[in-house]
């Protein structure tokens, strides 16, 4: 008898435990529409922060002639080019929904 729970343990309790955890794994590692949800109203909030920061600083150079905005000419341009990207993934899925 030990040896028939010991056959079964090892032929059907251990891969059912190694294949269990492994969805598990594959599960979580993916984005449900929730995620997604929170991801994109992050971003769209970074993107306003980042207008806000753009105006302040706009507005401490018209004020101040010495300070020198480092964000708004050098890093500006830099950051566009993965931000209009993602907007475009965003477009591109918002389609596809409707």
């Amino acid at each position: 008898m030990d040896e028939v729970i010991i056959v079964a343990a090892i032929f059907i309790g251990l891969p059912w435990v190694i294949l269990h955890y492994l969805t598990k794994w594959k599960t979580a590692a993916t984005l449900t529409n929730d995620d997604e949800a929170l991801l994109e109203e992050l971003y769209q909030l970074a993107r306003r922060l980042n207008e806000r920061m753009d105006t302040v600083e706009r507005l401490v150079a018209s004020d101040n002639p010495e300070f020198k905005p480092s964000r708004l000419h050098s890093a500006r341009h830099e950051e566009d080019t993965p931000l209009s990207e993602f907007d475009r993934l965003l477009a591109e899925r918002g389609d596809k929904r409707k």
